[in-house]
C-alpha cells in the first residue's frame, strides 16, 4: 500500500507540484462547489496511478488542485463508498494520499438523512460525533505504523476548533447550522422505518454511507477534520416514506452555496501550518 500511495503522489506532483493546506471531499449532488476553487489543475481518477473510480451518479470522478478564499486545496469531486463494492483500503486510500501530498486540515461534505425529529429537509448539521458500529473500520489487518498507531483516539474526531469557526463563518454569513451525530452505514438501501427509529434510539441524529471510514483514517493520520452534512430526507416521516437518490441529489443542490459559504470561510481562517486564526 505504501508502494502504491508513493506512486500515486509521486504521479500527481508531476502534473501539481505545489503543497495543498486543505483536502475536501465533496458529497453527493455537491460536486458544482468545485466552481469556487480557482482551478489550477483538474485530474480525472482514470488517469491516477492505483486511484479506485467513481460510480455513482452526483459523483463527478476527478481531483481538482487550486485556491479557495486564498489557500492551496485539493479537493475530490466525486468519493468512493464501501456499497459500490471497494475495500475500506480503497475508500480511504484519497486521504491517505491528500495526507503524503502536504494537507493540514481534511473537509468533508455529505447528503444525510434527517433522523433527529427537529432536522429539516435543507438543513446543515456539524457532525460533532459519529457511531461507526455498523460500518468496516478501515484500519483492521496489519497497521502501517509509519500512517499512524495501531489504537487511534477517536475521543474528538471532528476538531472542535474547526466547529467553532465554522459557527463564527455562518454567524458573520447568516446562515443557520446545527449539530449532530452522525450515524454511518454501509447502503446502498436507504434505512427502514425500524432501523431509524434504532438509529435515533442509539442516539444518531443523522444516517449516511459515507464519511466515518474517511474520518478514521484520517485521526489515524493525525489530520484535524471538520465535517457538514446535508439533510436531503427525513427518515421519520409520518407521511409517504419513500426516498430516492433523485431526491437526495436535487436537495443537495439547493443547499451548494451555503456548505460554499462555510467551507471558504474554514480554509480562510486555516494557517499555514494547519493551524487556525481568529476570524
Amino acid at each position: 500500500m505504501l508502494q502504491q500511495l508513493q506512486e500515486t503522489t509521486a504521479f500527481i506532483r508531476t502534473h501539481y507540484p505545489h503543497s495543498p493546506e486543505a483536502g475536501i471531499i465533496l458529497g453527493s449532488g455537491l460536486g458544482n462547489f468545485a466552481r469556487e476553487i480557482e482551478t489550477e489543475k483538474e485530474i480525472d481518477y482514470r488517469d491516477i496511478p492505483h486511484f479506485p473510480q467513481s460510480t455513482v451518479v452526483g459523483h463527478a470522478g476527478k481531483l481538482i488542485f487550486g485556491k479557495l478564499n486564498g489557500k492551496r486545496v485539493v479537493a475530490m469531486s466525486g468519493r468512493f463508498h464501501y456499497y459500490e463494492g471497494y475495500s475500506t483500503q480503497e475508500v480511504v486510500y484519497p486521504v491517505r494520499m491528500m495526507k503524503l501530498l502536504g494537507i493540514q486540515t481534511l473537509l468533508i461534505s455529505n447528503a444525510a438523512g434527517g433522523v433527529n425529529p427537529s432536522l429539516r429537509i435543507g438543513d446543515l448539521m456539524i457532525i460533532t460525533d459519529h457511531i461507526s458500529l455498523a460500518t468496516v473500520n478501515p484500519l483492521l489487518g496489519k497497521n502501517e505504523d509509519s500512517l499512524g498507531p495501531r489504537f487511534p483516539d477517536m475521543s474528538e474526531p471532528y476538531n472542535k476548533q474547526l466547529v467553532e469557526i465554522a459557527h463564527k463563518v455562518a454567524a458573520q454569513t447568516g446562515i443557520p447550522l446545527k449539530e449532530g451525530v452522525y450515524f454511518g452505514v454501509t447502503g446502498p438501501t436507504f434505512e427502514t422505518r425500524a432501523e431509524y427509529k434504532m438509529i435515533h434510539i442509539l442516539g444518531g441524529d443523522a444516517v449516511g454511507m459515507s464519511t466515518v471510514q474517511e474520518v478514521i483514517a484520517a485521526v489515524h493520520m493525525g489530520i484535524p477534520v471538520f465535517a457538514l452534512s446535508v439533510i436531503t430526507d427525513i427518515g421519520l416521516r409520518e407521511e409517504d416514506n419513500i426516498i430516492t437518490h433523485e431526491e437526495v441529489l436535487h436537495e443537495a443542490k439547493l443547499a451548494e452555496p451555503k456548505v460554499a459559504a462555510i467551507f471558504k470561510g474554514i480554509v480562510g481562517a486555516i494557517g499555514s501550518q494547519g493551524h487556525t486564526k481568529q476570524l
